[in-house]
């Protein structure tokens, strides 16, 4: 059905097509004053504005691609597309009029409404070796919109730093690619094909999202990303031969953990799990004393460590993928502790090994 070929010519017509366009919307930015503003918010980092809602460009070129150029089923694509539209929209009028978190999580969850009754993508089952699978049955659509719910809000929560979320983004889907190309049935290998064309979309943004930046992807880029890879998770992942909720977890390993101990900080600090905050993973490598390039580099790094770790799943038996489940717990714990990501005077774990190391020195 596909000509590799030809998918490969499609993904660098559409790097450069976001290439091309991003520094022009810059340009159209400035001149209509869509810009991020500093002085709006205490948690901005930039010290100047800067043209934000850059996820459009990525929004453009992935569409393009794949109704224009490739042979993707339109059953398949127009209910993604009404679906992510919703997402771009909710992240546009975000960007412009600073919507509440309630109005932002109605957008996403209508959006992962369409796509699920309209789009065939849910959370059905999920699958143990050895052991058997578990269905969800009734629980399919509440468990599918809280999955796409949070990997939403997960990339959204990351995007703090320049090319951050656009860069980890691109590490995630590019595994996930990986993995449903070898799973996926010939039928289904549409799914791989679209994730690499929107990482072709997101590599022609990435270059004016790096630090220094010259372009933002606002929340219409974060959302729309967290969004796609939600959506992709559940299509592309689905036959992959270990538990099918773990390999897209492990993939997003930095931003699930940065929400997940987000949440777990708030709550210990009696706050809202809503009220945002400056102690995310960036900023406490950044005070740790790594500057703004070297801290995004290193986050690249520890999600690239995910990703391998994922790929490695899918050649372990059932006794080393419970080591290496193990091994991501202890090391997650270990580096929530080492950054001080939940209290930087509450570090247990570290805590007991010192205690053990000086008992061996006695």
């Amino acid at each position: 059905m596909f000509d590799m070929f030809v998918v490969l010519l499609v993904s660098l017509f559409t790097m450069a097509t976001a290439l091309i366009l991003t520094p022009l919307y810059t340009r159209l930015a400035y001149k209509y004053g869509i810009t991020d503003n500093p002085e709006a918010n205490e948690r901005r980092i930039h010290e100047k504005s800067m043209p934000t809602m850059g996820g459009v460009i990525i929004y453009l070129s992935f569409y393009f691609a794949v109704f224009f150029l490739l042979p993707i089923p339109r059953s398949q694509l127009i209910p993604l597309f009404l679906a992510s539209t919703l997402i771009i929209i909710t992240g546009i009028l975000d960007d412009l009029l600073e919507l509440s978190p309630l109005v932002k999580l109605a957008g996403t969850i209508a959006a992962a409404t369409v796509i699920y009754f309209f789009g065939d993508v849910a959370l059905e089952t999920m699958t143990f070796p050895y052991l058997g699978t578990l269905a969800f049955g009734s629980l399919n659509f509440p468990f599918t919109v809280l999955w796409i719910i949070s990997f939403t809000n997960a990339i959204n929560l990351v995007d703090g730093l320049d090319g951050l979320a656009s860069g980890i983004s691109m590490i995630a889907l590019t595994t996930m690619g990986i993995i449903g190309f070898f799973f996926l049935t010939i039928e289904e290998v549409s799914v791989s094909i679209m994730i690499f064309i929107l990482v072709a979309a997101i590599a022609g943004f990435w270059p004016y999202n790096f630090h220094p930046a010259s372009v933002f992807l606002g929340d219409t880029g974060a959302l729309f990303l967290g969004f796609m890879i939600g959506v992709f998770s559940l299509q592309g992942l689905k036959n992959a031969t270990l538990i099918s909720l773990v390999l897209p977890i492990i993939i997003m390993g930095i931003p699930i953990t940065d929400t997940l101990f987000a949440m777990v900080r708030r709550k210990m600090n009696k706050q809202s799990i809503v009220v945002a905050d400056k102690s995310h993973i960036h900023h406490r490598f950044m005070t740790l004393g790594l500057s703004h390039r070297q801290t995004v580099l290193a986050i690249y790094s520890v999600s690239a460590i995910f990703s391998i770790i994922a790929l490695l799943y899918n050649f372990s038996t059932f006794i080393g993928s419970i080591v290496l489940t193990v091994f991501v717990l202890v090391g997650v714990l270990l580096f929530v502790e080492i950054i001080g990501l939940v209290d930087e005077n509450k570090r247990p774990i570290l805590g007991v090994i010192k205690r053990f190391v000086k008992k061996l020195n006695k």
